[in-house]
């Protein structure tokens, strides 16, 4: 796994926007795929959306699938989730995770991670 930092949270009203950051250390950021996860108050952490190691494919949960785009820049070491139309069950700690670049997407729903980044917090009032 590759060492990442979340960021760009914050407090938002139902209907606006947000956009996440994941930025990870090293120069072999293009060596994995990338995904985003969520975690609610009493509740267990979710898959929210996954791409690929050039950001060719992409895989999204049902509940965030429309709304949300997830993206990455290699040059950046940076994986990004534009989160548009959130919702008040948008609210979570958002984290991202990483998986080696020859795994399938759906390697982040079946995947038991041990270890995580402070994740950031997404709060949607309504």
């Amino acid at each position: 796994q590759v060492q990442v930092v979340e960021s760009g949270g914050g407090l938002v009203q139902a209907g606006g926007s947000l956009r996440l950051s994941c930025v990870a250390s090293g120069d072999t950021f293009h060596s994995y795929i990338m995904g985003w996860f969520r975690q609610a108050p009493g509740k267990e952490r979710e898959f929210v959306a996954a791409i690929d190691w050039n950001g060719a494919r992409t895989l999204y949960s049902d509940s965030v699938k429309g709304r949300f785009t997830v993206s990455r820049d290699n040059g950046k070491s940076a994986m990004y989730l534009q989160m548009n139309n959130l919702e008040p069950e948008d609210t979570a700690v958002y984290y991202c995770n990483s998986g080696p670049y020859y795994k399938d997407l759906d390697y982040f729903q079946s995947t038991k991670f041990d270890s995580w980044g402070q994740g950031t917090q997404v709060t949607v009032s309504s």
